[in-house]
Parts: structure tokens; sequence; C-alpha cells
């Protein structure tokens, strides 16, 4: 291993913590490109350095990963592609600062869409968190639901848009039909364009390198989202979130959601925002990993921590995999 203390960097610092857990939990199965990337940088004390220039909040693997990516830096094994992150650092540094880890993962609506189609219509969506909006839209999407048995249920919106979504469903049936959508709406502290073929590009390089499937899927959804784009507001998400909810129709159910958001809010903002849930009348969905409520970490098996929890109005239903591949009851 090498002696990261000749670069004042010490082994068991946050950030190589944080690249060996990356590497060791999250990517394997998923990303070998990135499993060998983080494993890499763990043990890598120059670009440890140089990653620790960065704000804490911008240091996180999927960040830096993506503006090395953007960058030039080449999808090969570390040894090879290390030059270059360390040549290039200076412009991946800027990347990272001038960007954030705002993943819109359209696939994550196959394991809302359970939850949604359970809600008394019509609904009212509202995504904090929300991106470019490629969530708010799951009433537009094509769904094909393997069960416990393999078998497969096909779910079509009237007009399919070509974005096809599979997830395997356990302990529960797939949803029957699509929920009546009447309106939708998002807050996010930096919104995205989905018709700025930058915004693409940054999504785009957010994507792990070996899936073409949601690299496709990308795109069809962004379309969605371009063609009949939803509002959403500038701005922090505690700030704004009765605003925005007063804004849907009064006839209609509202449901605020989220996924992999409540994690880069302080301890406080983040019992601020529960608390604000629970006052509310509306459906709130949360999709979050582990460590943002830690009362759920009981139900989550040790081999599977890399899976998010699903709850309704604070209640977990389901384990779910963090880029909507799969979906079981509890």
């Amino acid at each position: 291993m090498t002696d990261l203390s000749s670069w004042g960097v010490a082994s068991d610092s946050p950030t190589a913590e944080h690249y060996r857990t990356f590497g060791a939990l999250e990517a394997p199965g998923s990303s070998a490109v990135y499993e060998n990337w983080a494993l890499g940088v763990a043990d890598d004390a120059e670009m440890l350095a140089l990653i620790d220039e960065l704000p804490r909040t911008k240091r996180q693997a999927n960040l830096v990963f993506a503006a090395m990516r953007v960058a030039g830096v080449p999808v090969s094994p570390w040894t090879d592609a290390r030059r270059d992150a360390i040549a290039q650092w200076p412009r991946i540094r800027d990347i990272a600062l001038m960007h954030a880890t705002q993943t819109n993962e359209a696939a994550r609506c196959a394991v809302l869409l359970p939850q949604l189609a359970r809600i008394p219509g019509p609904l009212a969506l509202l995504e904090v968190g929300a991106s470019a909006g490629l969530c708010l839209y799951p009433d537009r999407y094509s769904y094909r639901y393997t069960g416990d048995d393999g078998t497969v249920t096909s779910l079509d919106p009237a007009a399919p848009t070509g974005v096809v979504i599979d997830c395997r469903i356990e302990n529960a049936a797939p949803p029957a039909g699509f929920p009546e959508v009447v309106w939708r709406g998002g807050i996010d502290l930096n919104p995205l364009d989905p018709a700025d073929p930058e915004t693409l590009a940054w999504l785009d390089a957010l994507v792990w390198p070996e899936h073409d499937d949601r690299r496709a899927r990308l795109r069809a959804a962004v379309a969605v989202a371009a063609s009949d784009p939803a509002p959403i507001r500038a701005g922090d998400l505690n700030d704004l979130i009765a605003d925005a909810a007063a804004s849907a129709p009064d006839d209609a159910t509202v449901v605020v959601f989220h996924t992999a958001v409540l994690a880069y809010l302080s301890p406080e903002d983040r019992d601020r925002f529960r608390r604000t849930m629970t006052d509310t009348d509306a459906v709130w969905l949360s999709n979050e990993g582990l460590g943002v409520f830690p009362e759920f970490e009981s139900i989550v098996p040790p081999g599977e921590r890399h899976r998010f929890v699903l709850a309704v109005d604070g209640e977990p239903v389901a384990l779910t995999h963090p880029h909507g591949r799969s979906y079981r009851a509890l």
C-alpha cells in the first residue's frame, strides 16, 4: 500500500475511506471501471491530496469521476487513467466545483410506481431535488416488472415514449396501472434544463461507464421532459416546500417525493424537512440510502447495505435498488 504520510494524507483519512468503501461496496457488480478507480484512488496519496483540495461536499466519487470523464480522462484501468487524471486536475477541479451529482435516473420511477398507483388520485407530483425533473413523469414511461416466479408484467402508457424500465419486484404484485397525474413540479438548488445540450452532457457523464442501458434511457427521458417541462423552483427545499405544494390543484392529492437527496442535507435541515412532512397533508414518499434515517438501519440485511429504503409517510415499505432495478416489499 502507498505510504500516504509522505503526502500528509492518512491512509484512514475520510476521503480515502470514502473511496475504499465506494470501491468495495457500491461499485462491485455494477461498474468494474469505477471499482478499479475507487480502490486505486483510495491508496493513491497524490490523488487523495488533490481531491482534498475540494470542499468536502465535492469530494464524492460519483462527482469526481464524472468530472474526470468530462475532462477527457480515458475509461481505462486506474494505472493508465491516473496520469491523465493528475495532469488534467485543474480542469477536473473546476468542473467538480461548477457541478453537482444531480443524477436523474428515470428508472427510479419503477420503484415509486407501486406506491404511486395505490394513492387515490388525481395526483400532483412534487419532487424535491428534482434536477432536470426526469422522475416527474412516471405515467409516461413503460415498465417490465419481473416477479418472484419469473413472470414478466408489461405496463405501457397510451402513448409510449421510448423509455422502457426493467425492474425485479419481490413480495408484491406489480402495479396494475398508472396513476392519473394532473400536475408536476419540483424544487432544486440548481434546476437543470432538459432542453439544454450541456445539461444532457453532464447527466450523461454521471451515468457509470458500463451502463449503456441507462445512457439510452436518459436520452429518451430527457426528450420527454423537454417536450413538456415541469416548473422546477430554484432554492432550498425547506424554504420552498410549503409554497410549492400550495401551487398544486386543490382537488389533487399532493405527493412529495425524493430519491438520494436528503443525504446531502445537514442533520438539522433533514430533521426540519421531516417535521414539515409529518405536519403536512401531502403523501410523502422517501427513497433514501442508509444513514438518512438511522431507525431504518436494522431492516436492511448486512449484505445489502447498498440498498435504499422506500418509505411512505415515514414508514418503510420496501428495499430498492439505487438505480431502480429492484423493489422488494417488506
